[in-house]
């Protein structure tokens, strides 16, 4: 069967990374513990547990994780520890997306880059409450079907002596993963 012409065009049906994005963000949670705090003691975040969802052009981070704050009350002559749990919706906006992925197969997913993090705890001035800065940062990826555009040729020989032309416009090459590269190259 002969092509009909020198160059064709053909579409691959493939999973690739169709969105990719990246969010760093500062909250700030306020807990009120059972005694009026004299000073903080510590503060810390444990059992950070999320998931990821696609939402719109986007992805949302939905997650909970517990705070720990360490305080002294009664003028310094007692301590305890104050406990939180706090629900959250980071949602990342995508610094690319493929405009033509298959949404029906879309599957996202995220990691933390920076698990949350207590920057800095203190009373507040009516002395009832401690306020927490809290630092995370995330990175998620949209994986979906979409179609890739490959050459073909009807002609017999060696593939390296064919001059070919790729466009490069809007590649870019720091995005490459070196890990996958062969040595040989």
């Amino acid at each position: 069967m002969s092509l009909g012409h020198k160059r064709q065009t053909r579409e691959i049906i493939t999973k690739a990374i169709c969105g990719k994005g990246r969010k760093f963000s500062t909250v700030t949670h306020t807990v009120t513990p059972p005694h009026h705090p004299t000073s903080i003691l510590g503060a810390w975040i444990i059992n950070h547990q999320y998931e990821a969802v696609a939402a719109g052009n986007g992805i949302e981070v939905i997650g909970t994780y517990d705070i720990n704050i360490w305080y002294s009350y009664d003028k310094n002559k007692q301590t305890e520890v104050a406990k939180e749990t706090v629900s959250y919706v980071e949602p990342i906006s995508l610094s690319y997306l493929d405009p033509k992925h298959r949404a029906s197969t879309i599957e996202v997913s995220a990691e933390a880059t920076q698990e949350p993090n207590c920057v800095e705890a203190g009373v507040t001035s009516g002395g009832g409450s401690v306020t927490i800065r809290v630092e995370r940062e995330f990175e998620a990826e949209l994986v979906a079907e979409t179609k890739l555009r490959v050459y073909v040729s009807d002609q017999d020989g060696d593939p390296e002596d064919k001059d070919y032309d790729f466009e490069t416009e809007g590649f870019d090459y720091e995005d490459l993963d070196s890990d996958a590269l062969d040595d040989e190259l």
